[in-house]
């Protein structure tokens, strides 16, 4: 049945491979000495089937320079495995990768061999051109503007100077730190702080209790001296029996008592995740504040003369802290003159792109200056040359529900997916029935994508296309207004579709970047430039 597919997003062309359980390619056939040959092996197996692919530092006379990971897609009731290898040889001449053997659930299978060649490199003096050594570059030398140097010293000064004088004058006044003269006083304001928090009634429980039952036995260790924090629930109360004895202190069974089992409640809602009743919890609380206060009337009182040295030496401690913060705030108000001021400087002598490059990075540039990596995608193939290894990403969902039901594969691999100042989508697509593609509408389709993503006010110019090696197609490019998903902010944006329509099927690429960004230009350009179709049927 003849259909027509309008085609609205991200689809592209894929031809079903021979039903055979390993199928070999390679990218190139004839390569340069030293290049990368990639050999590619796809095997289709159940989805319980054990897939053992060869592991050599040589196949044949090549050398395994890359042993790349797996990639599974699953297709129906089945999965196909992929696995590539990077092969070189560093002598000219023509060599045969050989027939290898791949184990599905241990029963042997054979991969085709394969003819390659590998060719000199030529080197020619006498036809590329020679150039005179450049003199040594002295512009900007004797032009630099240094009285913007000597006004932005004068601003840091004068900022050094005035900052902290500002942030004294304006800061809010700190409260005064507490300073707990006894245990008790500290327990009883930690238990106070604890009622504020409300934690038991938004259902922290399990917290509730630790902070309870920390504040009981931060108080019986800093009272009585015992180990009460390392101590488990039967061994604290042993030892406050103990310590009672020793230290003469009138401590009731009853005071024990309601302390150990506030304790054990605490151990059950921690270790056994109980939830007591909330009148249990209010309870566990009035225990744990009257055990406390019984504890510290059973202590034998001591007279000890108040140390002045003690209070000293606090207010000492804080006439340091004071000096030290004002330090901070000193280094801090220099830093942040000396951008500020590098930044009106810099931008006034060397343009906004400088400053934007020295302080954010160029993410383009990078990329450009990065190594290279060449590989293919989908099936049939579209050969590229990416900064970066494209991903794999879930395509079914930039589909409709009822696409799905018309493809019998879609692929999509995609280089900073959800970016806007740059973004390489690459994908494939195969559909069930004969279908009657029009690449005016799959264009129209990509556009719609981009308009999903937010892009506005799009300029669009269409043409013809065709790759070196003869396939047709269209090409889409222009600019739109796109926000970016990093900074929430509208940016400018340019881009380039490239659509094909063979046997059945689709191959598409698009490529975003922030309009006016020179090195996503020459990215651009290098990757377009490499691009080389798989012809389906060949």
């Amino acid at each position: 049945m003849n259909k027509r597919i309008y085609i609205f997003f991200l689809f592209f062309s894929l031809v079903v491979a021979a039903q055979k359980p390993v199928v070999t390619s390679i990218d190139k056939k004839k390569n340069k000495i030293g290049a990368q040959f990639n050999l590619t092996l796809k095997v289709t197996a159940d989805t319980a089937s054990v897939v053992t692919f060869p592991k050599s530092k040589m196949f044949g006379a090549l050398e395994v320079i890359r042993d790349y990971k797996v990639d599974t897609v699953k297709k129906d009731d089945k999965y196909e495995l992929i696995k590539k290898y990077g092969l070189t040889q560093f002598d000219s001449g023509k060599y045969t990768i050989p027939s290898l053997k791949v184990l599905i659930d241990k029963k042997e299978f054979k991969t085709d061999s394969i003819r390659i060649e590998v060719a000199n490199v030529a080197v020619d003096t006498l036809k590329q051109k020679m150039y005179d050594i450049k003199d040594i570059d002295k512009s900007g030398s004797d032009s630099f503007p240094w009285w913007i140097i000597a006004v932005i010293a004068v601003c840091i000064g004068a900022l050094i100077y005035f900052v902290p004088k500002l942030i004294k004058r304006f800061r809010k006044p700190k409260e005064s730190i507490e300073f707990h003269r006894s245990p008790i006083e500290k327990a009883t304001g930690l238990l106070q702080q604890l009622e504020k928090k409300e934690l038991w009634q938004k259902g922290e429980i399990k917290h509730y209790y630790s902070e309870l039952t920390d504040i009981a036995r931060t108080y019986i260790e800093e009272a009585i001296h015992i180990p009460a924090m390392e101590s488990t629930t039967s061994e604290l109360i042993a030892a406050l029996r103990i310590a009672a004895v020793k230290k003469k202190m009138t401590l009731n069974q009853e005071t024990l008592e309601n302390l150990e089992k506030v304790l054990k409640h605490a151990d059950l809602v921690k270790f056994a995740k109980v939830t007591p009743p909330n009148a249990e919890i209010a309870e566990d609380r009035k225990r744990i504040e009257t055990s406390i206060v019984r504890i510290e009337n059973a202590i034998p009182v001591v007279i000890e003369e108040e140390s002045t040295d003690t209070f000293n030496e606090i207010i000492r401690q804080q006439k340091l802290k004071k000096k030290k913060r004002q330090r901070i705030f000193g280094v801090a108000g220099f830093i942040l003159a000396f951008v500020i001021f590098f930044f009106i400087g810099a931008t006034a002598t060397r343009g906004i792109g400088f400053v934007k490059d020295f302080f954010f990075g160029d993410n383009a540039k990078e990329l450009l200056e990065g190594e290279w990596i060449s590989s293919e995608y989908g099936n049939p193939g579209i050969y590229v040359e990416t900064p970066k290894v494209l991903k794999r990403t879930d395509a079914e969902k930039f589909l409709p529900k009822n696409a799905m039901a018309l493809l019998k594969e879609f692929q999509m691999f995609v280089l900073n997916e959800d970016a806007a100042r740059f973004s390489v989508i690459v994908s494939t697509a195969s559909f069930k029935n004969p279908v009657q593609l029009e690449l005016n509408k799959g264009i129209q389709g990509a556009l719609q994508t981009l308009e999903a993503r937010g892009a506005k006010n799009l300029i669009v110019k269409q043409e013809e296309y065709s790759t070196k090696q003869g396939i047709s197609g269209m090409k889409a490019y222009g600019t739109a207004t796109m926000p970016d998903p990093s900074t929430k902010q509208k940016i400018k944006i340019y881009y380039e579709i490239l659509l094909f329509g063979q046997n059945n099927g689709a191959q598409q690429i698009i490529i975003i970047h922030e309009d006016g960004d020179e090195s996503a230009v020459e990215i651009t350009n290098r990757i377009l430039n490499s691009v080389e179709l798989k012809i389906t049927g060949s």
